[in-house]
């Protein structure tokens, strides 16, 4: 059974993202599954530290675009929108260029609350980073 309040698309996904900081890192939704939503992101300089390698921001930038997009393709958008409430992450592989996948499945989708497990893996499917995304679900007359 699929978690979805509609049946969302990933080119509506990426056109919704279109001139945000979505897409000037060049995060693409390439997947959404019956419980999961799937992206990638090049690692290349738009996306790297000083140091050549993968900047944490980017990799929170890309945790958060997939867990905050996936929760408000949860609930109802003429009654409710869903923002990012906390953000942790625990970068666990450099990488210095290529692509990274990313995944995003619910933990617990409240009617206040939704919680996000995001991983990220190399293209060797090495776990690169492990977040965590708390969503709040806000209705829209309360804001």
């Amino acid at each position: 059974m699929s978690i979805w309040f509609g049946e969302p698309t990933t080119e509506f996904a990426n056109s919704f993202h279109e001139n945000t900081l979505v897409s000037n890192l060049g995060i693409e939704i390439t997947e959404i599954g019956a419980d999961s939503l799937v992206g990638r992101m090049q690692v290349d300089d738009r996306t790297r530290n000083p140091l050549n390698i993968l900047h944490g921001g980017a990799s929170l930038a890309f945790a958060e675009t997939l867990g905050s997009f996936a929760s408000n393709q949860c609930v109802d958008p003429d009654k409710y929108y869903c923002v990012g409430l906390d953000i942790n992450a625990n970068h666990i592989r450099t990488v210095t260029s290529g692509e990274v996948t990313g995944t995003a499945r619910p933990l617990h989708l409240g009617r206040r609350t939704h919680v996000w497990r995001i991983t990220i893996n190399d293209v060797k499917n090495r776990l690169v980073c492990e977040s965590r995304i708390t969503v709040a679900v806000i209705k829209k007359d309360e804001s």
